[in-house]
């Protein structure tokens, strides 16, 4: 009798009526009757109960733990029954984490959809997976507070990288002419500055995989053409060296224009081969674990001198030749500045720089334009703003200069429009209420992680802090606190699926309707005031972002169907659309969506990207695609790029839209297909289900 007892997982083990006492005993304690003897005894009523109960019957842990409510109860120690209450519920939420966990572990290690097309399916990139979802039970359970992890968790709104909650920071633009111009040390000695182009590229890739292990998001070079000119001119002098040196060993003689003139030959191959060993190194070397290859960006174009223009010229012919065989690089993002009376008319210094961006664009994706001269971005026309990543943009500042070296996003959370839309039905002035009252809560969750990350030390950032990347982190000591630093950075709203709740709101999306279009502009614009009035505020640096929607696309839709069930043109697609894009499956002219979106781009002071669509590479009409550049840069967008299928055949290197499942070329079913997938490249094959299904209903803009 009362010999062995089922337990949740429904195996029979010994019952040991110990526990019982122990859990009563715990109720006692927390009431303030630490008393054993009484749990004994109490012990003894909820065995005596339990005999009569259940006899020869068998019962369960949850039978046991009833019987000890009902004994504390009839008892009067209904003070301790609610502590008991309390205990089990406490028990039973750290159960279900586990859970939970265990589910997720098991998950992972599955071959399955991923989250990021930039993390690897290699054996550290699963152990970073799963250590990745301890981490976010851990924040959701234990630090973030309870009604600030529930609208997480239920959909209200998304915190990005929360595995990184209380350990890091987003992104950066890393100030590359400090750190080769004095030196720097990633933990394993010094390195001194570079003397070359060669050594001066190889130390940049060294910087970037550095960073990325301090933090979770991108890496970036704001003037990647300026900070490297310098050092082809060292290479340059160090050619004309060289030369001498060889002719006097050999008792010759020459001019100083033929010097100069071999001296520059070899100074552009070396550039060339610096650059080309750039990229191999950003497409293999690794970081975070070994998951990923540095999520990298650079931004060049604008630097005029002969350096910076050698610069810009050999990267864009290395990354045009490509990898070995002709793949397209997937990293870094490459990121084309065009700016008035620099590059974007005939004349102008670098207008052959821009035209040679367009000819390797056509053919690799890359590179993205920024428009220097756009309303938002031509008050800091001669800081320049500089990209990152999928659309990310750092430049205002209420805490100190308008700069964009040294800063970088801090953290993200993300609206979830639609559902908002779907609550509100066709009353706007309830829906302006839910909005109001979802920029209340998600700056109320960006101010608690910032409270959070306030107080991270300079040592928990060997690399960022300690090598003095961030703004005002110069005097920082080991033990400092890096508030004085990311005061500096930025604190993003974001925002997703904004077609989708205007059709919930009002029938038709943006794309179909000017009413629909206005009323979308009145919801961003409503936001931006909203993230201006907490800068003030608080005095931190509140932006609005078009969201890059990749894992958080399906997310948010499966949530929403489970609540609100299937609603036609809301949620009956497995995905919500990118930001405030027009719906990817909505037929419609290629500049007819460049005018559409190009209004919300001076709302989303924190990033903001937008695209069309092509049935496949333009190479042969590169004056096509300079009308939609041309057309992008009237729009008044401040980022925007071309898409088209790129598919390479990894055998014998064949690029073009390969249509079956084999190289028209070779026969090979070896195939790379890279695609867009929300501001960066990657191959199909890492996108997770959501973005490949957004992918089969892409339509092309004509």
């Amino acid at each position: 009798m009362l010999s062995t007892i089922i337990k949740r997982d429904f195996r029979e083990v010994s019952f040991d009526e110990s526990k019982i006492t122990d859990a009563i005993y715990k109720a006692l304690e927390a009431s303030g009757k630490a008393d054993r003897q009484l749990a004994m005894e109490l012990t003894l009523e909820v065995l005596k109960k339990l005999k009569a109960e259940y006899a020869d019957a068998p019962f369960t842990v949850e039978n046991v733990q009833d019987m000890v409510e009902t004994v504390l109860i009839e008892q009067g120690h209904a003070k301790e029954a609610k502590a008991y209450i309390l205990y089990r519920e406490k028990r039973s939420r750290l159960r279900e984490a586990k859970s939970e966990l265990m589910d997720a572990v098991a998950e992972i290690l599955r071959e399955s959809s991923r989250d990021n097309a930039n993390v690897g399916n290699s054996p550290s990139a699963k152990v970073l997976q799963i250590s990745e979802v301890a981490s976010k039970n851990y924040y959701l359970k234990r630090v973030i507070p309870e009604e600030q992890a529930r609208r997480h968790s239920e959909g209200d709104f998304y915190i990005h990288d929360l595995s990184w909650y209380g350990k890091t920071l987003t992104c950066i633009q890393i100030p590359l002419a400090r750190l080769l111009a004095s030196g720097f040390n990633n933990g394993h000695g010094f390195i001194r500055p570079p003397k070359g182009i060669k050594t001066a590229a190889a130390l940049s890739a060294i910087i970037l995989q550095s960073n990325q292990n301090d933090m979770h998001g991108g890496q970036s070079f704001a003037y990647f053409d300026r900070d490297l000119a310098t050092y082809v001119e060292l290479e340059l002098i160090r050619q004309k060296k060289i030369i001498r040196t060889n002719l006097e060993k050999l008792n010759l003689t020459a001019p100083d224009e033929a010097i100069d003139e071999l001296a520059l030959d070899h100074t552009r191959n070396e550039t060339y081969q610096a650059m080309e060993g750039f990229i191999y190194n950003l497409n293999t070397m690794h970081s975070r674990a070994g998951a990923q290859v540095p999520f990298s960006s650079i931004n060049f174009g604008t630097d005029t001198s002969r350096g910076g223009r050698m610069v810009t010229e050999c990267f864009l012919n290395a990354y045009e030749k490509g990898l070995g065989k002709g793949e397209t690089p997937l990293f870094p993002n490459v990121c084309f500045k065009i700016k008035d009376d620099v590059n974007f008319e005939p004349g102008d210094p670098n207008y052959d720089l821009f035209q040679l961006s367009m000819k390797v664009a056509c053919k690799r994706l890359f590179p993205n334009f920024s428009f220097q001269d756009s309303s938002f971005n031509q008050p800091f026309r001669d800081e320049e703003v500089a990209y990152m990543g999928c659309r990310t943009r750092v430049i205002a500042n209420v805490n100190g200069p308008a700069v964009t070296d040294g800063r970088g996003n801090l953290s993200f959370t993300t609206v979830n429009l639609p559902r908002l839309g779907i609550r509100a039905g066709h009353d706007i002035a309830r829906f302006w209420h839910y909005l109001d009252e979802a920029m209340d809560f998600t700056v109320e969750q960006l101010l608690t992680r910032y409270d959070v990350q306030k107080k991270l030390r300079v040592k928990d950032f060997p690399f960022l802090m300690g090598q003095h990347l961030y703004l005002d982190s110069e005097d920082l000591k080991d033990g400092d606190p890096i508030e004085k630093a990311i005061k500096h950075g930025t604190l993003s709203i974001g925002f997703i699926g904004l077609a989708e709740c205007l059709v919930a709101m009002t029938g038709k999306h943006h794309g179909e309707s000017s009413d629909s279009q206005a009323l979308g502009v009145s919801i961003i614009s409503h936001m931006r005031r909203r993230c201006d009035e907490a800068t003030q505020k608080h005095g931190l640096n509140f932006t609005l972002l078009g969201t890059p929607a990749e894992q958080l696309s399906g997310k948010f839709t499966k949530l929403d169907v489970a609540r609100f069930g299937v609603i036609e043109g809301v949620t009956d697609k497995e995905w919500y659309t990118n930001s405030f894009h027009v719906p990817v499956e909505y037929e419609i002219t290629a500049l007819d969506k460049i005018a559409i979106e190009g209004v919300y781009h001076k709302y989303c002071n924190a990033g903001h990207i937008s695209y069309v669509e092509l049935a496949s590479a333009p190479n042969n009409n590169i004056q096509a695609y300079e009308t939609l550049v041309r057309a992008m840069a009237e729009a008044d967008m401040g980022y925007a790029a071309v898409n088209f299928p790129v598919d390479i055949c990894r055998d014998c290197g064949f690029n073009g839209v390969i249509e079956t499942d084999f190289c028209e070329k070779c026969g090979s079913g070896n195939i790379s297909r890279v695609r867009r997938i929300t501001g960066y490249l990657s191959t199909l094959d890492m996108f997770n289900d959501s973005k490949l299904a957004e992918v089969k209903n892409r339509q092309v803009h004509q």
